[in-house]
Formats: C-alpha cells, sequence, structure tokens
C-alpha cells in the first residue's frame, strides 16, 4: 500500500479515479486532481511547502516533487507528464506539458503551457519560459512553440489515462 501520510494536521487529498502505486509516497500538503497516476518510487514531499497536481496528470517512475522552505511551490497543471526520475523542485508547470525523464526543474521557474522539456534539461532556478521545446543543461529553447508540440505532450498524457485504467482495472492477483 502506498506510503500517504498526514503531517502537521495536513493530510493529502487525492481526486478521483487516481491510480497510486503500492510504493508511491505522498506526504502532508500535496492535493492531486481526478484521473492522475503516481507511479512506482515518486514521491510528492509537501512536508515545507505546498504541492498542488492538476488533472489527467502522471508522475512516473522514481520522480521527485518536493519544494523550499516557505520559498517555492510546487503546482502542475492539467495533462501533463512529468517522465522517469524527473525532478520538479518549487517550479510552476502548465497544461499540456511533458517534463522528460530525468528533467530537473528547479525553484520559482515558470514552464508555460504547451512545452516539452527534453529527457536530462535542467531549468534553473527563476526562469520563466516560452511556450517550446528546452533542452540541455542549462535549458535552452531548441524549438519554438507550436500547436504540435501541445498536441504532442497532451497525448503523451491520455497514453498514461490508458496506463492507469490498466493498473486500476486488474485486480493484482491474476
Amino acid at each position: 500500500m502506498a506510503i500517504i501520510r498526514k503531517l502537521n494536521g495536513v493530510e493529502p487529498k487525492i481526486g478521483k479515479n487516481c491510480f497510486i502505486a503500492e510504493n508511491a509516497a505522498i506526504i502532508g500538503d500535496v492535493i492531486i486532481g481526478d484521473d492522475c497516476s503516481i507511479w512506482y518510487g515518486s514521491v510528492l514531499r509537501g512536508d515545507v511547502n505546498p504541492i498542488r497536481v492538476g488533472n489527467r496528470v502522471n508522475i512516473q517512475d522514481g520522480a521527485v516533487l518536493h519544494t523550499l522552505h516557505k520559498r517555492s511551490v510546487v503546482e502542475i497543471g492539467d495533462d501533463v507528464s512529468v517522465g522517469h526520475n524527473a525532478i520538479v523542485h518549487g517550479a510552476k508547470v502548465g497544461c499540456n506539458v511533458l517534463v522528460g525523464m530525468g528533467a530537473i526543474l528547479m525553484d520559482n521557474a515558470e514552464i508555460p503551457d504547451n512545452t516539452i522539456i527534453a529527457a536530462g534539461a535542467v531549468v534553473l532556478s527563476n526562469s520563466i519560459l516560452e511556450p517550446g521545446v528546452y533542452a540541455g543543461v542549462p535549458a535552452k529553447k531548441v524549438k519554438d512553440g507550436s500547436a504540435q508540440i501541445g498536441e504532442s505532450a497532451h497525448r503523451n498524457a491520455q497514453g498514461y489515462m490508458m496506463y492507469k485504467d490498466w493498473y486500476l482495472n486488474t485486480p493484482e492477483k491474476e
């Protein structure tokens, strides 16, 4: 069973029709929207400031969401994929965003709607991005924003809706 832990009088709130992996950890001031999936080994640690996750978001295996004490919050919009082993540390992420595997979003960075952060990219603290595709260390824009980029990120999130349903609708012991 997942670790869902009340801390300092604040209990995580999880929306309807969510899949939470058995070894995920959700602690403290965390609110998760509807139809989300929180995958194996992921940690959402709302112990020092809030974490807010929209609807139809997938936080993939090994990802970590955390903040700075009273100095940053995590806000994730709707239809977002946070890739395997990514770190979102006090960043704000818009809707229809793909955060690639191993990417790092630092405190007070702002990722707009319809954006892709490539695998391994590092978005520095206080960066305010424009829509597009970003790659590298530190992350630089490699492609301007377009409807196609937003649609691609959205499709990724929709794929995880299907995976989530597999887990919700399959008994643990077949």
